[in-house]
């Protein structure tokens, strides 16, 4: 076994690849941007070496430099390498210098990653081996008007998928003809950014489609397993969600079936460490399913510890166990699934404002209370702390919440009380749409497809579940409590409003949701609390208990936890989260309205294009520019009709959030 080994990765895999090799007694490297100087991973590993360039914390500067990560290696007496997921992880590049440096990469030989990395040549592979495939184009002519024609042959609808892809990077499902061209464009720049190869294929988009996945093992003794399957059909922008195992109304035969193909595929190439054979099932009308080969990564996945918690075994340890030449633990026969497994993948972004990714401090970052649980039914994978920055830089995940039951139904209802204990404040997160999602029809029911979430998009977004007078009362009461504990022996510390006489009135205002909403307390001479806020007014009571406070008001109570970050009161419930902002007219006074006719960035980035210039006339919703940030590209539309009149940088230029992009004139 291994006495140190180096982690070619960060965030939570840097993480969970650091516990588990700790538990083996294996030292641990790692490795870090200029970004990831504090970083979780790298305070949890016994060493740690700087892979930085030209003080750019960018991929290409820093995490996919593999020379520089074999010299870390080298230089640290690292006897192998672990490429966790993304980055390096699919390089067969990078799984050569290892070997040629006398490292092990611990992963799947270089062999296997060439014919199984590119889509369109394991997709060949397959089609020869006689695996089933979705109609498509997988060839080597990469020309817009070959790709077009055959877009054209196969039927719309079609999805563009970057050959050498991942994590939803470089896809677009396309409807109609005309639209062929520019998502091809897009997703070929996507693609040559994350993957630096831009060749595509393209593929008949499956009706109803789910998106079923096998996790599969060998060895170096010619052993295979797999270890049954997860459903990860829940996606937003061909990015996973939900993923849940096993996977809902999979049956016994169908399971076998799967399972089989898949270790036929890791065969074929002499699949070496954990690998992930992914279908796309298709639903019929009749009830039945078909399943395809879609691709295999030859990896761990995010996904996996679902896996790990209905089989309840440590797919890292396995990694490591058959990098250093051991045989599997197990053999087919003696795996077996327990219960039901759900993980929810929790990331820095507005789902209101199409995922935008979001940058920011976790100001407060509370995760579920292990308490409140059975032992072993909740997990949290993160490779953050309280007080850390969601950077531009790198993926917008923030943590994985996983979850454990006897049944789907325990399961669900874990999740949704785990992470309605998961408060996070300083930077927009998923967190509460995970909660719809999980609540929704479609998904409680397992009505599951990679539509899921345009199909639920009423109950998806731009939800309140607390409202506006619950929430001035909360805010109201979190207030004067904080006011309270300031008190004194002195008189005139007092704040709770008592006069000799009458009655005493406390103007408030507050923003909700982009609006201004004013509100009323009036101190009662019997002490009593009258509120009026939102068309809505009665007696307010409440009263803390621990770090909760439980508040009543016109006929609802509601149990809450709050934070305040600077004049925002942060609102976290059972029911539901929500914040409502506390202006103070004195402070605000004079404060001019935002100028017209700016369009700015929402979020730190790179300008990749612009689709207009000076003295083009645009409508509402046009496309007026690209982003990238995060990995992904973001189109940014023109909020009103106007004139281009100054475009204020160019494409390739990196700009902050917030700064003025171009200039619309009336």
């Amino acid at each position: 076994m291994f006495k140190k080994i180096l982690i070619a990765n960060r965030g939570e895999i840097a993480c969970r690849v650091a516990a588990t090799a700790n538990r083996m007694a294996i030292k641990t490297v790692a490795v870090y941007s200029d970004a990831d100087a504090d970083a979780k991973h790298v305070s949890v590993c016994d060493e740690a070496v700087y892979i930085g360039s030209q003080g750019s914390s960018a991929p290409k500067d820093s995490y996919l430099r593999w020379q520089a990560i074999i010299e870390a290696a080298k230089a640290t007496g690292a006897e192998a390498i672990h490429p966790g997921y993304g980055f390096l992880s699919e390089n067969e590049a990078f799984a050569q210098a290892c070997a040629d440096n006398a490292l092990v990469f611990i992963g799947p030989p270089p062999s296997a990653i060439k014919a199984m990395g590119l889509k369109a040549e394991s997709k060949q592979l397959m089609e020869k081996a006689g695996v089933p495939l979705v109609p498509g184009y997988h060839g080597a002519d990469q020309s817009p008007e070959l790709l077009k024609r055959e877009a054209d042959r196969i039927g719309y609808p079609v999805l563009i998928k970057a050959s050498a892809g991942g994590g939803g990077k470089g896809m677009r499902a396309v409807d109609k003809a005309e639209d062929f061209d520019a998502a091809l464009a897009s997703c070929k720049r996507e693609a040559i950014s994350s993957f630096g190869n831009d060749n595509v294929l393209v593929e008949k988009y499956a009706q109803r489609p789910r998106h079923i996945e096998i996790q599969v093992f060998g060895d170096t003794h010619g052993n295979y397993v797999h270890l049954f399957e997860r459903d990860c059909s829940v996606q937003r922008r061909h990015q996973k969600v939900l993923e849940e195992a096993p996977a809902p109304g999979l049956s016994d035969a169908m399971r076998q079936q799967m399972g089989q193909a898949a270790v036929a595929a890791a065969r074929a190439v002499n699949y070496v460490g954990a690998g992930t054979v992914e279908f796309i099932v298709e639903q019929l009308s009749d009830g039945s399913m078909k399943f395809y080969f879609m691709e295999m990564n030859t990896r761990l996945q995010v996904e996996h510890p679902v896996t790990e918690a209905i089989t309840g075994l440590d797919l890292v340890e396995w990694q490591l166990l058959v990098a250093s030449g051991q045989k599997l633990p197990l053999a087919q026969d003696e795996l077996r699934i327990d219960g039901h497994a759900i993980e929810a993948r929790i990331c820095a972004e507005s789902p209101d404002n199409n995922f935008l990714p979001a940058t920011g401090t976790l100001h407060v970052y509370a995760k579920p209370h292990a308490a409140s649980f059975e032992r072993g039914a909740v997990r949290i994978d993160d490779g953050v702390r309280q007080g850390d920055a969601i950077s531009p830089f790198y993926d917008s995940m923030v943590a994985k919440l996983i979850v454990h039951g006897k049944t789907r139904q325990e399961a669900l209802a874990r999740l949704d009380a785990a992470l309605a204990q998961t408060h996070i404040v300083g930077l927009q997160t998923n967190v509460q749409f995970l909660r719809y999602v999980v609540q929704s029809e479609s998904f409680a029911n397992a009505h599951l497809d990679t539509a899921l979430i345009p199909r639920e998009e009423a109950v998806l977004f731009k939800q309140e579940r607390i409202g506006l007078p619950m929430a001035v009362a909360c805010a109201v009461a979190q207030t004067l409590l904080t006011e309270k504990a300031l008190e004194t022996n002195d008189p005139f510390s007092r704040r709770d409003g008592w006069q000799s006489h009458g009655v005493a009135l406390r103007r408030f205002e507050f923003e909700f949701h982009g609006e201004r909403h004013p509100a009323a307390l009036t101190y009662l001479h019997d002490g009593a609390l009258h509120l009026a806020a939102g068309g809505v007014a009665g007696v307010l009571t409440f009263s803390s208990a621990a770090d909760a406070i439980n508040v009543q008001f016109a006929g609802q109570r509601i149990t809450v936890i709050t934070y305040k970050n600077n004049d925002v009161t942060h609102i976290f419930s059972a029911q539901g989260a929500t914040q409502i902002i506390a202006i103070d007219l004195l402070a605000h006074a004079g404060v001019a309205q935002i100028e017209g006719g700016r369009l700015t960035a929402p979020m730190p980035g790179k300008v990749v294009s612009f689709a207009v210039k000076p003295g083009d006339k645009v409508s509402k919703g046009q496309a007026l520019a690209v982003m990238e940030a995060m990995k992904m590209e973001h189109t940014i539309a023109a909020p009103v009709d106007g004139v281009v009149e100054e475009l204020l940088y160019a494409p390739g230029d990196q700009v902050a959030e917030g700064a003025e992009l171009l200039k619309l004139g009336a």
